[in-house]
């Protein structure tokens, strides 16, 4: 034991030093170092807001007040860094911190609140968990105890666009779905009631935003949302409650609330509620195939919110799934005239115009898509344009780039670069392990890691003879391997002792039809 934590403490030594917490004072163990903070929340950033449905830019004067919001509460922070506020195009009541001061507020999340004073709240507390490392601690830990990053899915009305982006999400969703232990939650709400009042907001602000979080966590019907979004990361209880009352009772009293000019600033996101809800209504008739009540419900959204992209988009998404592709681009060009940064409207038209073989315009819209968020989808149609269009190379690129994604889209990227490449590179999609029994027998224990059935698997083995010289042969296994199976063949008998300088090669195989 005394070992173990001897070569942990030499481990924690070699990956970060103590520093001081710029929030906190206190000194603390780093794992990571700030050009870490800056660089991963800088390429996380767009990824993780392409992920959970885009920026909000129907009305530019909803971005441009959050931001002035956030700047005012974060040149007060105990910590500089380039913040950035941005608002996300999601009906889930959510918002999260990124490393390096990239902070998100859902538009979801907006519309439930009455005053500036509870935004710079909700705002101040996400400046403090970038400011105090947070996230990154979080995300540290978690990777030393699990040994490796895992995929988390983003939380995004419908799942529709997460589930498209799952490729690039993986570390970006992490950090925004880090459970934030309790220590970290009472830093923030306090460190973030200070800078509330440095920045000359009222404090009670928190207070009111906290009761209502907790009434809302209560009641399963009301706060649905909530536990799918903000909740997941930030959740409410009693004692938050009770230490932010407490804490804003040792403040002096006054301050902004500004609830009138909050209600101005946001004023068209409220106006046009009834046409989200349209939207998300619609929505859930598309996911239960009632295409009539999904188109009604989106033209109704799009008579009430005329500049919105994703209303658009929705609709080229019914006209996709009954077969009218010229709707279906139709549509979607019409979201693109709208917000041209989405990548979601350009690999739909994408994927659209390959189906009626525009391979031209679907290239580019793919491309386009790929810019602004990779994905599986995109790289496996354009693997399908090259490989039509007789380009065997660069739809081998293509796929292979789609198919280390464990989705539909990745699955079939795969299944084409096994009909592709399988006869040319065997080795990649089929493993070949052996050992050497007591008996002498040695075993060649064959994998076919691909999704199709194949054949003629042919296996070159080097081995030693009986006068210490190598010998190869080459067998081939007869039969159908199924596509994920395995079998085992025994081969020959060698001495035991030798079983460490046998070497196997897969060096043949072919699809099965």
């Amino acid at each position: 034991m005394k070992n173990q934590i001897a070569i942990l403490g030499a481990v924690l030594l070699m990956l970060g030093g103590c520093a001081t917490n710029p929030v906190t004072g206190k000194k603390e163990l780093s794992f990571v170092g700030e050009d870490w903070e800056l660089s991963v929340g800088q390429q996380q950033y767009a990824p993780s807001r392409q992920s959970q449905g885009g920026d909000y830019i129907a009305d530019p004067q909803v971005q441009a007040y959050i931001n002035k919001v956030g700047q005012r509460l974060a040149v007060v922070s105990d910590r500089k860094l380039p913040y950035e506020f941005k608002v996300i195009n999601s009906g889930v009541p959510n918002a999260w911190a990124l490393p390096g001061g990239k902070i998100a507020i859902n538009r979801g999340l907006l519309t439930k609140m009455k005053s500036e004073s509870e935004l710079a709240a909700v705002l101040g507390h996400e400046i403090v968990h970038a400011a105090a490392k947070h996230g990154a601690k979080g995300f540290t830990r978690g990777t030393l105890l699990q040994g490796g990053l895992f995929a988390a899915t983003v939380a995004s009305s419908g799942k529709k666009y997460s589930d498209v982006a799952r490729m690039s999400a993986s570390i970006g969703a992490q950090l925004i779905n880090t459970r934030y232990g309790r220590d970290a939650e009472r830093e923030s709400d306090r460190f973030g009631i200070e800078y509330m009042v440095r920045a000359g907001y009222d404090p009670q602000g928190a207070v009111d935003l906290q009761a209502t979080f907790l009434e809302l966590s209560k009641d399963s019907k009301r706060g649905k949302d909530f536990i799918s979004g903000l909740f997941a990361s930030h959740p409410p209880s009693e004692e938050r409650l009770a230490n932010n009352k407490a804490m804003v009772a040792r403040l002096p009293a006054g301050g902004d609330i500004k609830a009138v000019e909050y209600r101005q600033n946001i004023s068209r996101l409220l106006k046009t509620e009834p046409a989200y809800e349209a939207f998300e209504q619609a929505q859930k008739a598309l996911s239960e195939r009632d295409y009539p009540a999904a188109r009604s419900l989106t033209q109704r959204a799009i008579s009430l919110e005329p500049e919105e992209g994703h209303f658009y988009s929705l609709m080229g998404d019914i006209d996709r799934l009954t077969d009218n592709f010229s709707g279906a681009r139709r549509h979607y060009s019409r979201a693109i005239s709208l917000n041209d940064d989405f990548f979601y409207y350009h690999l739909h038209l994408g994927l659209v115009s390959e189906k009626v073989r525009d391979f031209s315009n679907a290239r580019r819209s793919l491309n386009r898509s790929l810019e602004l968020l990779p994905t599986a989808n995109a790289y496996n149609a354009l693997g399908d344009i090259a490989r039509a269009t007789g380009q065997r190379d660069e739809a081998v690129s293509h796929y292979s780039k789609a198919a280390v994604d464990s989705g539909p889209a990745g699955k079939a990227a795969l299944g084409s670069l096994v009909d592709l490449d399988l006869s040319n590179n065997p080795g990649k999609y089929v493993s070949a392990r052996h050992q050497v029994g007591k008996d002498g027998v040695l075993r060649i224990q064959i994998q076919n890691r691909t999704p199709r059935n194949i054949g003629n698997v042919a296996l070159r083995i080097a081995y030693p003879g009986s006068d210490g010289q190598v010998r190869e042969v080459t067998r081939t296994v007869t039969g159908v391997l199924s596509a994920g199976k395995g079998e085992t063949l025994e081969v020959m008998r060698i001495d035991p002792a030798m079983a460490n300088n046998v070497k196997i090669g897969v060096v043949g195989a072919r699809v099965i039809k």
